[in-house]
């Protein structure tokens, strides 16, 4: 998720101006079912890990927490030590050759947070973009794609506009 303006995260790492509703949460699990793999960065990690394990993740919403909790989950992080969310791995830094190699291997696909985009695209290593616009924007936060040293050409797929205004882009590379 995005703003208007292109953060994908406030400027203390917030998010709670996440736009969400039934349509949002219907997508949310057909992605979750196309997926084996989530990728996450320290922050959005643990994030993640403080609420999906959680009794209250579990009762307000049982079928996306299953999955979260269920799916493989890596954590790139120079700082953790160790991780304790199940069926999470820790990986010190991002190596391409490896990640190349992971997305050879059979199985579903793979999703990676807002934090890893701009280091996985620098290096080719996104086949599909999937950008949900929130209608918002917030003057100032974590860019998406900062630090992006050549133009990233994309092709859009397809959009889908939803009733709480967030518009889903959808891109591949050029």
């Amino acid at each position: 998720m995005v703003t208007l303006d292109g953060y994908y995260a406030g400027p203390n790492d917030e998010i709670d101006w996440h736009v969400v509703g039934d349509e949002l949460h219907e997508y949310v699990i057909a992605m979750l079912n196309s997926l084996d793999t989530l990728m996450f960065g320290r922050v959005t990690y643990q994030g993640m890990a403080s609420y999906w394990p959680t009794p209250t993740a579990i009762k307000n919403d049982p079928i996306v927490a299953a999955k979260m909790n269920d799916l493989s989950k890596i954590v790139f992080s120079k700082t953790l030590d160790k991780v304790e969310w199940q069926n999470t791995r820790l990986v010190k830094e991002i190596s391409p050759a490896d990640i190349s190699k992971m997305k050879q291997q059979p199985g579903k696909d793979m999703a990676i947070s807002g934090s890893l985009v701009s280091t996985f695209a620098q290096h080719g290593l996104i086949d599909d973009y999937r950008i949900l616009v929130n209608p918002l924007a917030l003057g100032s936060g974590k860019p998406l794609f900062q630090g992006i040293k050549d133009r990233l050409h994309l092709k859009l797929l397809s959009t889908k506009t939803f009733k709480t205004g967030l518009v889903l882009l959808q891109y591949r590379p050029v």
